[in-house]
């Protein structure tokens, strides 16, 4: 049995052990952040992402954390390439170990993305969606391949995607939405088509579809909103 010496030694100790865990500075905590994935565009491949990748990677991410989705973008939006994407998301959450993603998507690939947030659950899995010049009311250049290809019909002005895609709540669920659109479009029109009701829309100026992909400012721009 402890004299009452030793309990008090003992007390003391224990307290000045307290105390000395309670001034230590705490470890740093990495920022919580989603992995993010690329959805190209209309006759394009993932390797039309090495700009924004690599800004990214200069902005602190790692390879382990970016993912670039490649697929054929002559098929339906809502019959099968949706389905599909939302398979490619559920394999990043399942590496990752992510509860959710950040998707950036070009052009038709906005199509693709925004079918699979608002019918396909992604609402639930998707943190920042990301527009680059998406054809997201339609465009009638696709008029001129819509004869023969699926995707090309998906993404003329009113058809069964575009109709769907803008009834009710254009942006839902707590999923923050960006588009970047250029008034000097020579693929999408009218330039109008990108912006979304609920999404943070911006300006890039005069730049061409795909120069959307290596601009430096709108590079920023969907850092900025992906930290946001």
């Amino acid at each position: 049995m402890l004299t009452a010496r030793q309990k008090i030694a003992a007390l003391l100790t224990l307290c000045l052990a307290l105390c000395l865990a309670l001034l230590a500075p705490l470890p740093a905590r990495a920022a919580a952040r989603n992995p993010v994935v690329f959805v190209h565009g209309y006759n394009a491949d993932p390797g039309v992402w090495g700009a924004l990748r690599a800004d990214l990677r200069a902005a602190g991410y790692t390879d382990a954390e970016l993912f670039s989705w490649g697929y054929d973008t002559h098929q339906s939006v809502n019959e099968v390439l949706s389905g599909r994407f939302a398979s490619y998301v559920e394999e990043v959450r399942r590496q990752t170990g992510a509860a959710k993603v950040d998707v950036v998507a070009h052009s038709f690939g906005s199509l693709v993305s925004r079918w699979y947030v608002k019918f396909g659950g992604g609402t639930a899995t998707v943190g920042h969606w990301v527009s680059l010049a998406g054809p997201n009311h339609g465009t009638s250049t696709a008029w001129a391949c819509a004869l023969w290809d699926q995707a090309c019909r998906d993404m003329t002005p009113n058809s069964y995607v575009q109709k769907n895609l803008a009834a009710g709540d254009e942006t839902p669920g707590a999923v923050k939405y960006a588009t970047f659109w250029s008034n000097c479009d020579e693929v999408v029109n009218p330039d109008g088509s990108v912006p979304l009701t609920g999404a943070q829309n911006t300006g890039v100026g005069c730049l061409a579809h795909n120069d959307l992909l290596g601009d430096d400012p709108t590079s920023a721009g969907v850092r900025a909103f992906l930290a946001s």
